[in-house]
């Protein structure tokens, strides 16, 4: 049976994905337990999460064994992509009975490779062929580098998480960068209804850099919108995925077969106390929608989120006046985004660093 209340997020057309993904998660039964009981129809990860899951010596000894006469690099790639494509097969009777859409599994390029395009290309291919799996999504960070990497990776028919978007013109950078891909995938005599992609927008991120700014301003007015701009923003991104796939450039490739490129709320777990536990997932229900929760916030939205339809219906103008209202009290929007783009780059390279020592040392115990 499965819990009203995520169900109930189901029903209005949020999908729910887990933000985490481990060997033991699959051996356990643990994740299949989610999908049965809490409405779970997806996975991301990220390199922070891989860290944490290749930290449990347990599980992961004997496939660590297994490859330590590999490198580092190449000892990752295989553990990590095994995890995917384990979660892909739990999860392909959800992408087969949605069309694709759901029963979706993230990987990372490496974020090492964040500014560098043609690498990026390169790996996103190569893990795409490593996993092996139709309802693997190819996460790929929303950089300037990035977005060109987006169009050829889906140019090239595999399907695409683009992960690290926090402002609005980046996120309508990233979906030109999708139906650039899209032409290029038509003009190539792909089957565009094979493609899919989610552009994950980043929120709670938001609310902590500029809640620290409001504090520091000290004032009632900054006060009272204090844990408002995550919500703001990432309504005014929906405004945006509205208009951008009503348009008749998208027509014609709808007409093709081409699917949207669903937002995806990522950063949902709520950082301050002071906000409700499903602050990010009540306020931002919507259809055509995708939430990746960490298991905290899956509980909290399975023990008392309560959703009563579209959260954001009707919401745009308020949205705005959030942003004036920052804005009038000197918070300067572009240049918190541009931190929050280059701070999050900069957290999956320590991440990613910090899996890469983790793994030098046990492969060298192993041998």
């Amino acid at each position: 049976m499965s819990n009203p209340n995520t169900q109930a997020l189901s029903d209005a057309g949020v999908s729910i994905w887990l933000d985490d993904l481990s060997r033991e998660r699959l051996t356990s039964g643990s994740l299949a337990k989610l999908i049965e009981e809490k409405n779970v129809t997806g996975v991301t990860t990220n390199p922070a999460i891989f860290a944490a899951a290749l930290a449990n010596a347990e599980v992961y000894g004997q496939a660590i064994a297994e490859h330590r006469d590999k490198s580092v690099e190449a000892a990752i790639t295989e553990i990590t992509s095994d995890d995917v494509a384990a979660a892909c097969d739990l999860f392909r009777p959800i992408y087969d009975a949605s069309n694709g859409v759901d029963g979706r599994v993230s990987i990372e390029v490496d974020p090492r490779l964040a500014h560098d395009t043609a690498q990026t290309i390169a790996q996103a291919k190569a893990l795409y062929e490593r996993v092996d799996r139709e309802n693997v999504l190819i996460k790929i960070p929303a950089t300037l580098a990035g977005l060109e990497a987006i169009s050829e990776t889906i140019a090239a028919g595999i399907s695409v998480n683009v992960t690290l978007i926090f402002s609005l013109e980046r996120y309508r950078e990233v979906i030109n960068a999708y139906l650039i891909g899209l032409e290029k995938a038509q003009a190539n005599g792909l089957d565009l209804s094979k493609i899919h992609s989610v552009a994950s927008f980043f929120v709670s991120r938001l609310d902590t850099e500029i809640d620290k700014r409001l504090d520091a301003i000290g004032s009632e007015a900054a006060a009272a919108v204090r844990g408002q701009a995550g919500v703001a923003n990432a309504r005014l991104a929906y405004q945006v995925f509205q208009e951008q796939f009503a348009t008749e450039r998208f027509a014609v490739l709808a007409a093709a077969g081409a699917n949207v490129q669903r937002p995806l709320w990522a950063s949902t777990g709520v950082k301050d106390p002071a906000y409700p536990a499903t602050l990010y997932v009540t306020e931002l229900v919507a259809a055509q929608t995708v939430n990746t929760m960490p298991e905290k916030t899956l509980d909290a939205t399975a023990a008392e989120a309560q959703v009563h339809g579209d959260a954001i219906a009707g919401s745009y103008p308020a949205a705005n006046q959030v942003l004036d209202q920052l804005a009038a009290l000197g918070i300067d929007y572009n240049e918190v985004v541009e931190l929050l783009e280059v701070e999050g780059v900069q957290k999956f390279d320590d991440a990613w660093n910090e899996l890469l020592s983790d793994m030098a040392v046990a492969l060298k115990e192993a041998k």
